[in-house]
């Protein structure tokens, strides 16, 4: 596996694969490797003849008192998971690099990002489209890998990619659990014992809304009730949003049917956790 911080470097290695006729898939990720992340590289390594795995914890999708400071890291692990998984790059940039003094440019995604994570980070979704457009132009993939995890970034980026005419074929992989249910998640590691040990009720309370929706309800708001009961019943938390939304435009729907999107983001402590189910109805 090569390592690569400089963004030239990047760029002449990603042009020079493009020339010999190989496929490149990125998998973007801030790093703190797990389970999850490494899914997307097998994915990746299923789908290209190069593997590039950005590590860089981006700091405009940040807000003022958010953890980026805070944000776990481990180079040394990340490299060798990223190249047991199949990384065949890894990208490590720079702060400096990526955002050099007087630096002024961002992208926005309008409509998409105004609900869902988007009402309660309101800089953060112009961080994430930035960010990947910047590796987009500097790895220059043919393929792009996304968690479902992060639902609403997976249908802002695919948005985004249609919008700015890039050529690169966006994927999205399923959400991997812990035994108990817990999405993975870097962030998990703020959870103390007794957290972690409540924090799976996010995924149970997602799978009571599933079985009430299959079971013939349709309300969202009955839903959305029930969801939320089960989720206060931990004393740490404190719920930022739990929506059902239409699974493609992301807008509340006022009856349960379709493509459908049930979404939710829950502080356990300090540790600020999201999760979704997809369902048809």
């Amino acid at each position: 596996m090569k390592t690569v911080t400089d963004i030239e470097n990047m760029q002449s290695y990603a042009e020079k694969t493009r020339r010999e006729g190989k496929v490149i898939a990125l998998v973007p990720t801030m790093g703190f490797l797990h389970e999850g992340h490494l899914s997307l590289i097998r994915m990746a390594d299923k789908a290209a003849d190069l593997v590039v795995t950005s590590i860089y914890v981006n700091p405009t999708q940040f807000g003022p008192s958010e953890d980026v400071d805070q944000y776990p890291r481990d180079i040394d692990h990340d490299t060798t998971l990223a190249q047991q998984a199949g990384t065949d790059v890894l990208f490590v940039p720079t702060d400096k690099a990526m955002y050099p003094q007087g630096y002024q440019t961002f992208v926005t995604a309008e409509k998409l990002t105004r609900s869902l994570c988007g009402a309660f980070r309101p800089t953060h979704f112009r961080g994430v489209t930035t960010i990947v457009t910047k590796l987009f132009n500097i790895v220059k993939p043919h393929i792009a890998i996304f968690g479902q995890k992060d639902a609403q970034q997976a249908i802002v980026i695919r948005q985004m990619t249609r919008d700015l005419n890039f050529d690169v074929e966006i994927k999205v992989a399923p959400i991997i659990r812990h035994e108990d249910g817990l999405a993975m998640s870097s962030r998990n590691k703020y959870l103390t014992p007794q957290q972690r040990s409540e924090a799976p009720v996010l995924y149970q309370s997602l799978c009571e809304a599933q079985k009430m929706i299959e079971g013939g309800e349709r309300n969202p708001n009955v839903v959305k009730k029930y969801t939320q009961k089960m989720i206060d019943t931990i004393a740490s938390s404190k719920i930022d949003y739990i929506e059902i939304v239409d699974a493609v435009t992301l807008e509340a729907v006022r009856e349960i049917k379709g493509n459908i999107l049930i979404a939710l983001a829950v502080y356990i402590g300090k540790a600020r956790l999201i999760d979704n189910i997809l369902i048809k109805v």
